[in-house]
């Protein structure tokens, strides 16, 4: 298995993969750096020798903690990306090419390919989102000297967040091409994306059929959930609804959701394995 999360990993390498998206990563902390640091030179700019300084470090840490979220918004949608896109075609493009006969025909039990690759991807996935997140967090404490509420809590749910698309990711390509796994991986994060708005606008105007929709939405796919309890937990305490704008939520998901996640992966790792058994390559 370990054999086979390190050919899966030097795949990634070989076709700069890795390097694409480390790059990618890097130029959009970079544009992060440079916004935001105009920023806070504005708000020093503003800063009057008669004003209270405490006042003006509430300012900062206030909008620190909302671009910083800001941010995280636009980290987890780059992990989901190219979690998707890099691992839709793992399982089901080496079937459709008969690649993985190659693999399949050797002492090798076809349990240890599918998990391998998991663990391939699922390693890549890790070191993507500590490089991001850890990165954010670290240009707005090294400006500003600001640091966000439960930053271990927060990291952690988004890597378990691109497992739940890894996890998706895989199972479907054990039973559809690689086109038609990738429609479906997208349309399903589709559908959670937007049952997630709908739940938050249903809790503000108390529509209970809205929150139910939203909730339905999440059980299918619980990235969305996952991305709000981020927010809900590293958003610091003076930010208000208003303040942090689309960043809160309204409708905070139930811790239960954590423990849904966790289940939702391993059954689809689990029927991943059991179909990748059964299935004629």
């Amino acid at each position: 298995m370990l054999t086979i999360a390190q050919l899966t990993i030097r795949e990634a390498w070989r076709k700069k993969l890795f390097w694409l998206a480390f790059g990618l990563g890097l130029a959009f902390l970079i544009l992060f750096t440079v916004g935001f640091y105009f920023v806070l030179d504005e708000v020093h700019a503003s800063y009057r020798p008669g004003q209270s300084r405490t006042s003006l470090i509430l300012l900062i840490n206030e909008i620190s903690g909302v671009l910083l979220i800001a941010g995280l918004f636009a980290v987890n949608f780059l992990v989901v990306m190219m979690t998707a896109l890099t691992s839709v075609a793992t399982i089901a493009g080496e079937i459709d090419s008969h690649t993985i006969q190659s693999l399949a025909t050797k002492p090798i039990h076809r349990m240890e390919i599918v998990l391998g690759k998991w663990l391939g991807y699922a390693t890549m996935l890790t070191l993507y989102v500590l490089f991001m997140a850890g990165g954010l967090i670290s240009i707005v404490y090294f400006s500003s000297g600001y640091t966000p509420p439960n930053v271990m809590l927060g990291i952690s749910l988004l890597i378990l967040e691109g497992l739940v698309v890894l996890s998706l990711s895989i199972f479907g390509g054990t039973f559809f091409p690689t086109l038609g796994n990738g429609v479906m991986v997208f349309m399903l994060y589709g559908i959670a994306f937007i049952g997630g708005w709908v739940e938050q606008i249903g809790a503000a105007m108390e529509s209970e059929t809205a929150v139910q929709i939203g909730i339905i939405a999440s059980l299918l796919m619980p990235s969305e959930a996952l991305w709000r309890m981020v927010s809900d937990y590293m958003m610091p305490p003076i930010v208000d609804m208003l303040t942090a704008g689309p960043f809160t939520a309204f409708s905070k998901p139930s811790s239960a959701m954590i423990i849904y996640a966790v289940i939702y992966v391993v059954v689809l790792l689990s029927g991943a394995l059991i179909q990748f058994n059964r299935r004629d390559l």
